[in-house]
């Protein structure tokens, strides 16, 4: 295989390998989006089925996105022996173990194991978003990185809208009615029932842990293109001389906050809106639904990425008006209630649907050699997801589950503050992110 460097990576590939790239990351993307946003129905009915309290059932949320902080690096070192493409088949391998450990969890009804199922389905993402990432953001010019990435973002969404309905469907089926015989129920009665309800994820984990493994497959057989990520141009090459770590890339440093912070956001945003509907009293069969409201309202946001991007508008710039929005939404949410306040945390899924887009690009800038374990602190950076909900359910036992939602305030004021200032810090002014990747044909 030989390396060819060009400053436009697309240029480097044939378009159909590049077409068919796209098309084989946009699969892994679905998939992505469809166990993730599952985890929006775990947590109320894992609260319900385990009997749990609010910072018990966002363990859910904690344990999925905690792999990414644990597993990244590792994760790095697994595609430098690997590669990006066997890396990826490891990863949706990896991700089908966990899915298998929901079936003993399942019917022993014992959320430890749930818990550790969901761990290692977040390690075996970790490998495949170590991967995918980058992969995407250097199929092309730099200037539409995002546009690509919005890309995978509607399959990621797609996905995720549809998962909360399809396991909504299954698990939650009259789970309000369920909800209120438990209360009189006599002991033994009760735990019949509840096991009941912790066997209704059986199947769908069935089917989970077999399109995983075929997939795993049909990677290990595909044409992707391997890149070379380890070589530096010229420019890139000047700008690091003398860099021996990725600590003296601040961009790089402020952009995994960053990413940590949209991170956390996101998922509350969609993972919570459930269970905060129902504290607002609408029943669970309506509220099953607002999941996919707020991940549709992310898919609009990729839309207009994709239109807008870079022809109307930069990346930094709509970096910026998504933070602004994100405050803006947040605010209304918490001094409403009722379905005003769920709208607004829905709409929270529109200002976030640009941020991962921009933030990605503009963050690996000029990494060159450091690229790999640069990716890695990004996708470290994804236990934003861990942290954040949990604090949230923290908060919603505290004080209340409105006045909880005030920690995204300073979230988005400090993407505001990367989007402006911080992904400048540091970065030579003649580097380029598509200068950095050479692809092995």
């Amino acid at each position: 295989m030989t390396n060819v460097t060009s400053p436009a990576l697309a240029g480097s590939i044939k378009p159909d390998k590049s077409s068919n790239a796209i098309l084989i990351i946009g699969a892994l993307f679905f998939i992505f989006g469809f166990v993730t946003w599952m985890n929006s129905v775990l947590i109320p009915y894992l609260k319900l089925a385990c009997e749990l309290n609010n910072f018990e059932s966002y363990l859910v949320a904690f344990s999925f996105y905690i792999s990414y902080l644990v597993m990244a690096i590792p994760s790095a070192w697994l595609l430098k022996k690997t590669g990006f493409k066997n890396g990826m088949s490891v990863g949706l391998a990896i991700m089908a173990v966990g899915a298998l450990i929901f079936i003993p969890a399942a019917l022993s009804r014992t959320y430890i194991l749930f818990l550790l199922g969901l761990f290692v389905q977040g390690t075996g993402l970790a490998v495949l978003q170590t991967a995918s990432n980058p992969y995407i953001t250097i199929l092309g010019p730099i200037e539409s990185a995002a546009k690509r990435i919005s890309i995978m973002g509607i399959c990621n969404k797609i996905a995720g809208a549809i998962a909360p309905i399809v396991l909504g469907a299954i698990t939650l089926k009259d789970a309000d009615g369920l909800k209120a015989r438990l209360v009189s129920m006599p002991a033994a009665q009760k735990v019949t029932e509840l096991n009941e309800l912790a066997h209704r994820v059986i199947t769908p984990y069935i089917v989970i842990v077999i399109i995983l493994v075929i997939l795993a497959i049909l990677i290990s057989f595909s044409t992707l293109p391997e890149i070379d990520t380890d070589h530096e141009n010229e420019n890139v090459a000047a700008a690091n001389t003398g860099k021996t770590s990725i600590f003296q890339f601040p961009h790089l440093l402020l952009g995994v906050l960053t990413l940590f912070l949209y991170v956390g956001v996101e998922v509350l945003a969609g993972d919570s809106i459930i269970s905060y509907g129902a504290s607002q009293g609408i029943p669970l069969s309506t509220a099953k639904f607002f999941t996919t409201c707020t991940l549709l309202g992310m898919t609009i946001g990729y839309i207009t990425g994709i239109i807008c991007i870079p022809k109307y508008f930069r990346q930094e710039k709509a970096l910026k008006v998504s933070a602004v929005l994100g405050v803006i939404f947040s605010l209304v949410a918490i001094f409403t209630t009722g379905y005003i306040s769920v709208l607004f945390i829905a709409l929270l899924g529109l200002a976030n649907s640009l941020l991962w887009p921009a933030i990605w690009p503009l963050a690996i800038a000029g990494l060159g050699r450091f690229t790999k374990i640069g990716s890695s602190f990004m996708i470290m950076a994804i236990g934003g997801g861990a942290l954040i909900p949990l604090a949230y359910g923290r908060l919603a036992d505290i004080v209340n589950p409105s006045h909880a939602y005030w920690i995204l305030v300073p979230c988005y004021l400090f993407i505001l503050f990367y989007g402006i200032k911080g992904h400048k810090i540091g970065v030579s002014p003649n580097v380029k992110v598509a200068d950095v990747y050479p692809v092995s044909e």
